[in-house]
C-alpha cells in the first residue's frame, strides 16, 4: 500500500512519487489508464484490488495543446486536444469554463474527469474565445452554434 500523499500530480500534470518525478512514460500511462475519482472528488489509482491514493494540486488531466480542425465533410469544425495522458481527444466547448485565475478547463474523458488548460492551450483557445462586453461574458462559436462559456467569481 502506497501511502497518503506519496503519488502527486501538479497542476502541469507532472506526476510525482514522494517528490521525485516520475519519468518513465509507461508507469505513468499504467497509473492514468487506472485512475479513477470518488463520489467525494479524491483521486485513486486502482490495479485489482489495490487502491492508491494520489493527491492532485489542481486537476489530474491537462490540456497541452488544442488544434482546430475541419472534419472531413469539410463542414464541422472541432477542436482536437492533447492531453497530458498523450490521448488526443475532441473538444467538448459546452463544459469550458474559466476558474480562478482566469484559467480555463473542461471536461474529459467522456465528462469523467475536469482537465486544466497549460499556458500553451490557454493561448490556442484564446484565438477563439469572443467577448461581449454587454453582459459581460466569454463565449466560442463552432458550427454556428455559440457556447457561453461560465465564469466563476473570484473567491
Amino acid at each position: 500500500m502506497v501511502p497518503e500523499g506519496d503519488i502527486r500530480i501538479d497542476a502541469d500534470g507532472l506526476w510525482f512519487y514522494r517528490g521525485t518525478e516520475m519519468i518513465r512514460r509507461e508507469i505513468v500511462d499504467l497509473f492514468y489508464r487506472n485512475l479513477h475519482q470518488d463520489e467525494s472528488g479524491r483521486y485513486f489509482i486502482e490495479i485489482g484490488k489495490q487502491r492508491y491514493p494520489v493527491a492532485v494540486e489542481d486537476t489530474a488531466y491537462v490540456v497541452w495543446k488544442i488544434r482546430w480542425c475541419i472534419g472531413r465533410d469539410k463542414r464541422k469544425e472541432y477542436g482536437s486536444i492533447l492531453l497530458s495522458d498523450n490521448t488526443v481527444e475532441v473538444l467538448d466547448p459546452g463544459t469550458l469554463r474559466i476558474g480562478k485565475d482566469h484559467i480555463p478547463y473542461c471536461r474529459v474523458k467522456n465528462r469523467r474527469f475536469e482537465a486544466r488548460f497549460s499556458r500553451p492551450g490557454y493561448y490556442q483557445l484564446a484565438e477563439r474565445l469572443q467577448y461581449d462586453p454587454a453582459d459581460d461574458t466569454y463565449s466560442i462559436s463552432l458550427n454556428g452554434r455559440r457556447y457561453c462559456i461560465f465564469h466563476e467569481s473570484p473567491e
